[in-house]
């Protein structure tokens, strides 16, 4: 899936080889500014390595189509995105921007359902806390559904009892459909009890530990 050969960022990675392969559940632990947000940036190609070569699927990530990639690798940050407007136009704003056909009501309140978001489709966005701004975005994402899903810190909002229903969901859905997801976590607990692998960034993101 993605492959990382003498990947340098700044003086934040530095990182000789790394594989992440495709079809499990890949967690990315690590003290604070380690850089694990900036390798999910760069496999988004939100970024770009200083030096070194990404691969995805064999291709060098540079040589592929920015637009086209992220609609295949897609990314929910730790602040996540929020449109003005209702929880409805939230939910198909990436179908739109992609020029897809919309989704269905029931799907969309499917959905919200599956996150644990109970809300209206036309409430307003704007009344939601940051947990329930996490997880509309997070239903967002999985209503476009990706082959990879890449994460940074999805449970950080949200109290243990959400968040533990929220990862057993994503973690099921991953497997259920062999998607990927690669996922930014400071939980050590919840990385051994949810991946397949699991990559230690150290601090000053010199060296990894792969398990």
């Amino acid at each position: 899936m993605f492959e990382l050969k003498g990947v340098e960022f700044l003086d934040i990675l530095n990182i000789s080889h790394m594989k992440i392969s495709g079809g499990l559940i890949t967690s990315i632990t690590g003290p604070s500014g380690s850089g694990k947000t900036t390798i999910l940036k760069m496999l988004n190609r939100l970024i770009t390595p200083t030096k070194g070569i990404i691969y995805y699927n064999g291709t060098e990530l540079s040589k592929t189509d920015p637009v086209l990639h992220r609609r295949q690798v897609m990314m929910l940050s730790q602040t996540p995105v929020i449109f003005e407007g209702s929880i409805k136009d939230n939910l198909v704003a990436g179908h739109r921007f992609q020029r897809r056909q919309l989704p269905d009501e029931d799907r969309l309140s499917f959905v919200l359902k599956s996150v644990n978001l109970d809300k209206k489709l036309d409430s307003s966005s704007a009344v939601l806390s940051g947990g329930e701004k996490q997880r509309l975005a997070l239903a967002r994402v999985l209503l476009l559904d990706p082959v990879v899903y890449l994460m940074d810190e999805p449970s950080s909002a949200l109290d243990d009892d959400t968040a533990q229903m929220i990862i057993e969901m994503i973690t099921k859905h991953v497997r259920e459909d062999n998607k990927t997801l690669i996922m930014v976590t400071h939980s050590k607990e919840i990385a051994k009890r949810f991946s397949d692998q699991m990559i230690e960034i150290r601090a000053g993101g010199k060296e990894t530990d792969i398990s």
